[in-house]
């Protein structure tokens, strides 16, 4: 912990910062002072106190003795102690030099900051400072205390409502339970169990069910034994549909080092047998606590490998076209500091990221932060704020899809060692802004001719610039797929099989935002079997390609380099406003285009037709606005 640090630099630092001059004259008690001095320099606190002891009874009105004893307690976590001994030394100091009062009140003023006491470390530190010297003032010390001072004054002014709640049984019915992990509908919970900290209880990977009341959950069990092992498997992460998991495994046959990242894929309903993640992404050092981008395609972890700015830093990894993950890179300056940074959570929009961190100005240990994306690049880190953040370590944060909760794990410490970690959630805060409501979409894949599910591709492509905003995949037992992506205008799926025509759809005509039950149903491909070439688009009376018909021209021309054997008829249709002759020579043109662009990238000429329908082929009847933009449209059959 931060505070825990500060009180360690001042055990060294205290030579510097105030003149060694001391209150009492008996050399016996200063020479046990002195004593323990050397016990400090060698870190033995225990040892140390018992020194400081000695010499306050041989001397009760030693006050160093006192100042040392409570820089010790609190350097060791135990700051309600160290405000007992200060007060009995204080009761004591009534006639004390101001720099013995002043060393009296620095102490005070750090067992306020560590025990979460912020307004009053406000009023004591405004009360200190006339007496403080001009020499202690010209140290770093006294200039990070008075940065804390102003970052605490600003932040308490802002102060969230925050009303957090324990989860309810069966949740929380073990010694430690902790890094709580959500699915998109939030009704799958996953967090890692331990029974206690000793060698031979080690950490696995449980899961419970939201019941239909909404308000409990099933009793947790293990995940899978195919995952968990006789090995620590535990901080994982799972994609927005829950078909691919992530996990950390501490001392494997097949690790890298001492704890490596681990991915799972689910398979027709069945969890497949994990794979370490490889050299790209681990390395001989820590490396865990990963979060997935909801569509599977972004890794964010913490790792204390080399080349980072400090001991923990955040790292990302890329999944490739072709399943393999591209070799881990540090997220840079503006994220990782010279201290640490852990416990990622990437959002479901993939835009905004939280994670915990020592090293950004905060209340005491590890806080939470926030960073958003702007041009590509993540921004200057924000505290999220009082009471989120308090003077004890905050991690594992996990927002919900439906932005109505947060989970987080809150342990309990004792002698500064964790003696029970729990699972809460708080209702997240308005004030923290997160982007776009996200869009859900949920259904099934099959095949149009028998009725069976498909494991397809399900792409979310920005029409704008053909960038490709999230990939999803069905479940080849079922055929269910769910995706999650923020409400943006203007954009495109497509849903693709080898061997199938391609599904293509208009998010916002076809109205498919937070739709349920979407049946989309996939052809086999076959000779006189069509598909309507969606995201095709012209200017009125024009005939050129515009650039938003790129994402779909792509994927025709992918589709026949695939398929070498397919050849296509491209025809162009228009509603019934004007002649038939001039619909009829616009549609051809409109066709003959397509034809272009493909001939241009490479397809023969000899594997496609294009024809110029007009106006005979309407699919809808020509007396609205929106039907009329439904049958000016090009379709692709197979020849």
């Amino acid at each position: 912990m931060r505070i825990a640090l500060l009180a360690f630099i001042l055990l060294l630092v205290a030579a510097q910062g105030f003149a060694q001059e001391y209150s009492i004259i008996d050399s016996r008690a200063i020479k046990l002072h002195q004593e323990g001095d050397e016990l400090v320099k060698k870190r033995m606190y225990d040892e140390a106190i018992e020194k400081y002891k000695a010499s306050i009874n041989r001397e009760a009105g030693f006050l160093e003795s006192y100042i040392k004893w409570g820089r010790i307690l609190l350097t060791k976590g135990n700051p309600e102690e160290a405000l007992k001994v200060v007060e009995r030394g204080e009761a004591r100091s009534a006639k004390a030099s101001n720099k013995v009062k002043s060393e009296f009140g620095w102490l005070k003023l750090n067992i306020y900051l560590a025990q979460g006491r912020f307004n009053e470390s406000l009023t004591k530190f405004k009360e200190l400072d006339p007496i403080l010297s001009a020499d202690f003032k010209r140290t770093l010390e006294y200039r990070e205390m008075t940065e804390q001072m102003t970052f605490l004054s600003e932040q308490l002014k802002r102060e969230i409502v925050f009303l957090k709640e324990k989860l309810p049984d069966p949740i929380n019915g073990y010694k430690l339970q902790y890094f709580p992990v959500l699915t998109a509908d939030s009704r799958k919970l996953l967090f890692t169990k331990r029974d206690g900290t000793e060698n031979y209880q080690t950490e696995d990977i449980f899961v419970s069910y939201l019941r239909d009341d909404e308000e409990s959950w099933t009793k947790p069990e293990g995940i899978s034994k195919i995952i968990n092992t006789s090995y620590n498997e535990g901080t994982c992460t799972i994609s927005a549909d829950g078909n691919i998991l992530i996990y950390t495994s501490c001392d494997a046959p097949d690790s890298f080092g001492s704890c490596d990242l681990y991915i799972a894929y689910r398979v027709n309903g069945e969890w497949r047998r994990s794979e370490n993640m490889g050299k790209n992404v681990n390395s001989r050092n820590w490396d865990s606590q990963p979060s997935l981008s909801a569509d599977g395609r972004i890794l964010f972890f913490s790792s204390d490998r080399k080349g980072g700015y400090g001991g923990n830093d955040i790292w990302y990894t890329l999944r490739m076209p072709d399943g393999t993950w591209s070799d881990a890179k540090n997220l840079g300056s503006i994220i990782n500091s010279p201290k640490d940074e852990v416990s990622p959570f990437i959002y479901f929009n993939n835009e905004i990221l939280f994670f915990a961190s020592n090293g950004h100005r905060g209340f005491g240990g590890m806080d939470l932060f926030v960073s958003r994306v702007e041009n590509g690049e993540f921004t200057e880190p924000e505290n999220l704020g009082y009471p989120i953040n308090d003077q004890r370590d905050q991690f594992s944060l996990f927002i919900t899809a439906q932005r109505d909760y947060a989970y987080y794990t809150e342990s309990i410490f004792k002698e500064g060692k964790v003696e029970n970690s729990f699972l809460y959630r708080f209702k997240f805060p308005e004030e923290i802004e997160i982007g776009e409501k996200l869009v859900v979409t949920q259904g099934k894949v099959l095949n149009s001719k028998t009725g069976q599910p498909i494991d397809a591709r399900l792409s979310l492509v920005s029409l704008s610039n053909d960038s490709t905003l999230y990939q999803f995949r069905s479940d080849g037992k079922s055929g269910d797929f769910m995706m999650i992506y923020p409400d943006k205008s203007f954009s495109g799926l497509y849903v693709e099989k080898e061997g199938y025509l391609p599904k293509i759809y208009n998010v916002e005509r076809d109205s498919l935002k937070n739709k349920e039950n979407l049946e989309i149903a996939l052809t086999p491909i076959a000779t006189g079997e069509a598909f309507i070439f969606e995201n095709i688009f012209f200017d009125f009376d024009k005939d050129e390609l515009k650039r938003e018909s790129m994402s779909s021209l792509v994927r025709l021309y992918d589709f026949l380099i695939v398929n070498k054997n397919v050849k296509i008829l491209i025809s162009g249709h228009t509603d019934n406003v004007g002649s038939n002759t001039y619909n009829q020579s616009l549609s051809q043109r409109r066709a003959e285009s397509v034809k272009k662009y493909l001939l241009l990238k490479g397809i023969k000429e000899d594997r496609m037709l294009s024809v110029g329908m007009g106006d005979k082929e309407p699919i809808r009847p020509n007396d609205t606005p929106e039907n009329r933009a439904l049958n000016r449209r090009i379709t692709i059959t197979i020849l």
